[in-house]
């Protein structure tokens, strides 16, 4: 193989890795509103978490995590592609943007794992792994936000703040899965392209 076509050949790789990263970032923001007009105790229900924990298995911890904090920064800069097509640098202080943080380090871990790990088993524990990590910062981010700088529901506490995170749990237990068994069978696809 020349030299030329060694550059060609990573160039190429390298503006695959991008379009992947672009295309996980553009699916979270389609995962953030499609259902987001459900709104329980102030947390969007979404399937962020399904396509963070997609990321994960399919482009690995690194560019898992990376197409989350394109997600964020784009969100951050003022584009509305969070739930209720919300954007900017004041969502930092929303007692939800725990979550939109918890998605790199949810890509991250599953990605991880699933490198570790790599069979269908191996993938699904990797997302539900991936979905502890949401739940737990996520929540007790919330949990904080709520307590020193938002305003705070009427007897708010942090049983309360956990109780609001039931009601999307089975949901997003379901998809948890389905994103590890999915991902086990598309990943040999998509490594080609990698």
């Amino acid at each position: 193989m020349t030299t030329y076509s060694k550059t060609r050949s990573a160039n190429h790789s390298r503006t695959l890795k991008l379009v992947h990263i672009a295309m996980f970032s553009a699916l979270m923001a389609i995962g953030a509103n499609l259902t987001s007009f459900l709104v329980i105790g102030g947390v969007p229900i979404t399937l962020q978490t399904f396509f963070a924990i997609l990321a994960g298995i399919l482009l690995g911890s690194r560019l898992g995590a990376a197409s989350m904090v394109v997600y964020a920064f784009i969100g951050l800069a003022g584009v509305p592609v969070f739930a209720k097509f919300s954007g900017g640098m004041d969502t930092i202080i929303s007692p939800t943007f725990g979550f939109i943080l918890s998605f790199i380090m949810v890509a991250y871990v599953t990605g991880l794992i699933a490198e570790k790990f790599p069979t269908r088993k191996g993938f699904v524990i990797a997302a539900l792994a991936g979905l502890f990590v949401n739940y737990v910062f996520g929540t007790n981010w919330m949990y904080a936000a709520y307590k020193l700088w938002f305003a705070a529901p009427e007897g708010f506490s942090y049983a309360m703040a956990w109780a609001w995170m039931v009601p999307p749990f089975p949901k997003d237990l379901i998809l948890a899965v389905l994103a590890g068994v999915f991902g086990f069978r598309l990943k040999p696809i998509i490594s080609k392209y990698m």
